[in-house]
């Protein structure tokens, strides 16, 4: 269950996924399969060549993408998701949901 994200995030995210942009996306999440995990971060990029290669960086396989409704993306939970975020300088995905 995702919440904590705003309509016009969601729409800005989309957009820029279709355009083949890496875009990222931040939001609470609740999975009973990762009970520690409280945020996910999705990136997505409608250019799947790009997506790997991104995923390449971080040793993320390709099969890790998920193609849900158009908009491939990779989830980032945990500590891996706070490292990432860091090293693409996108902390501020995480800061609002920081209590």
């Amino acid at each position: 269950m995702a919440f904590g994200i705003k309509r016009a995030e969601l729409v800005a995210w989309k957009k820029k996924v279709r355009s083949g942009e890496i875009a990222f996306l931040t939001h609470y999440w609740i999975d009973d399969r990762f009970p520690g995990a409280h945020t996910v971060t999705k990136v997505g990029c409608a250019d799947l060549n790009k997506l790997i290669e991104w995923g390449k960086k971080y040793d993320i396989p390709a099969k890790y993408i998920h193609h849900q409704e158009g908009y491939p993306h990779f989830d980032l939970l945990g500590d891996r998701q706070v490292d990432i975020l860091s090293k693409e300088n996108m902390l501020h995905q995480l800061e609002r949901f920081q209590h």
